[in-house]
């Protein structure tokens, strides 16, 4: 039987385990502190049976701090990310005859400074009074000066948020107050920073402090399933937040904006390490684009592959002359995109290994950039600034600085190059967390945290 401190510090942590975003119920804990509140009067079977209970409820507890309580391989065909597993009968006993259990505890727990502030999201959420509003209907876009009678629960809201600070605003006008207001909760939730209250804006406002939690809690178990070491140098993508960081150390080195998969076609999850570079990079079209897409036009168009630069080769790697193209051998044929401007890959192709042929590169539509919402591609990540990126990579000031990599580009060869520097990647999903204490939140593109919070709550 444990000592009683230790006893003391399980019951403790399992029952402030809500803190992780896990649910006390799940540990027995009721159960288990009746049987320690009487345990100088359990004769040696109950003794026996509470000790029992205790040692298998901080395992599970333990297994679920390290690795989440679900199994995200068995939820979902496209996330390729490598248990966290320990030895849980070894770690147990080290946790027990150590002099610092709660210390101990608390380094098996995800360390990433965004987990410790979902953490702190969660506390500044719980601290919130009951919300009871009326959801928010509104037929025209919103823009300042106007007056509309939606504007009272609106500002109700913002107030409710703190995005706005004064109960002076409560009318049925636009004021510049809320206007400011307004623009802070979109920044906070990813959207358009342009003030105007649109349907993007009324469906962030509609959200309840309970869907918060909810959100924030399926956040923290996804924390839990990615890896904990990302390595010296790495790239980590948030698929909502349609955003590149490449971290070294502890400093963020560079960003970029991303665009990701549309919900029809998700960019999985995954880790992986950059291994080249493809310059003037080909584009072979893969069989869901071939299929919903490129056949399509062609019997739309029988120009299509003339006016997009796609060759056709049959089994054996001739050329097929466009002409002959005939719809019965449609999917027979392999679709290459000629490198150049107008590829589909852009200029430059970064490559990492991985089950689901995706890797990162340049695009031949840049101005979608531009749009707030960028779950727009086929499931691989487009990269703003590739050049600027790859030249990092590179790390060959003398033999690929940029003014070298453009003549490469301009010689409209595809050129395959080994990355020497080691930059892992991790593309993840995550669409809460804070920031000074600030709630921040990004759209669930992918529709998935109100599932993964009801899978935890079984």
């Amino acid at each position: 039987m444990a000592i009683k401190k230790n006893r003391e510090i399980i019951l403790e942590q399992l029952y402030n385990s809500t803190e992780e975003g896990l649910n006390p119920a799940d540990y027995n804990i009721n159960k288990l502190r009746r049987n320690e509140r009487k345990i100088a009067s359990l004769d040696d079977n109950k003794l026996a049976n509470y000790d029992i209970l205790l040692t298998h409820c901080f395992q599970k507890y333990i297994t679920h701090l390290t690795n989440g309580k679900l199994n995200p391989r068995k939820l979902y065909k496209n996330w390729d990310l490598k248990e966290n597993k320990i030895d849980i009968n070894e770690t147990i006993t080290k946790l027990l005859i150590s002099d610092s259990l709660v210390e101990k505890i608390e380094l098996l727990k995800p360390q990433h400074l965004n987990y410790k502030r979902l953490k702190k999201a969660l506390a500044v959420i719980n601290a919130l009074p009951k919300d009871n509003f009326n959801n928010i209907i509104i037929d025209n876009k919103i823009v300042l000066n106007d007056t509309n009678s939606s504007l009272i629960d609106i500002k109700k809201r913002l107030l409710y948020w703190k995005d706005l600070q004064t109960k002076d605003s409560l009318s049925l006008v636009y004021d510049g107050e809320t206007f400011e207001a307004i623009k802070k909760f979109q920044i906070r939730h990813g959207l358009s920073a342009d003030g105007v209250i649109g349907k993007g804006t009324v469906e962030s406002l509609n959200f309840s402090k309970n869907q918060r939690k909810e959100q924030i809690i399926a956040n923290l178990e996804r924390w839990k399933w990615f890896p904990k070491e990302l390595g010296k140098e790495y790239i980590i993508i948030n698929i909502p937040d349609y955003k590149f960081t490449l971290v070294k150390g502890k400093d963020t080195i560079r960003t970029h904006k991303v665009i990701i998969g549309r919900p029809k076609r998700k960019t999985p999850v995954l880790s992986s390490k950059l291994t080249q570079v493809v310059f003037n990079p080909t584009w072979t079209v893969p069989p869901t684009i071939l299929r919903e897409d490129v056949i399509p036009e062609i019997l739309k168009n029988r120009n299509y592959l003339a006016k997009t630069n796609i060759k056709l080769y049959d089994g054996y790697g001739n050329e097929v002359p466009a002409t002959n193209w005939r719809l019965s051998k449609a999917k027979s044929y392999r679709y290459v995109q000629s490198p150049g401007t107008f590829n589909s890959l852009g200029m430059v192709k970064l490559i990492f290994p991985n089950r689901f042929s995706i890797y990162l590169h340049d695009t031949n539509h840049r101005d979608f950039f531009e749009k707030p919402v960028r779950s727009l591609s086929s499931g691989c990540v487009r990269v703003d600034n590739p050049l600027e990126l790859t030249e990092y990579l590179m790390d060959d000031a003398t033999n690929w600085n940029l003014e070298k990599i453009t003549e490469t580009l301009q010689s409209e060869k595809t050129k395959q190059i080994n990355l020497k520097k080691e930059v892992f990647i991790h593309i993840l999903y995550w669409t809460a967390w804070s920031k000074k204490n600030i709630l921040i939140f990004r759209d669930d593109i992918y529709n998935l945290d109100a599932d993964l919070y009801n899978q935890l709550r079984k």
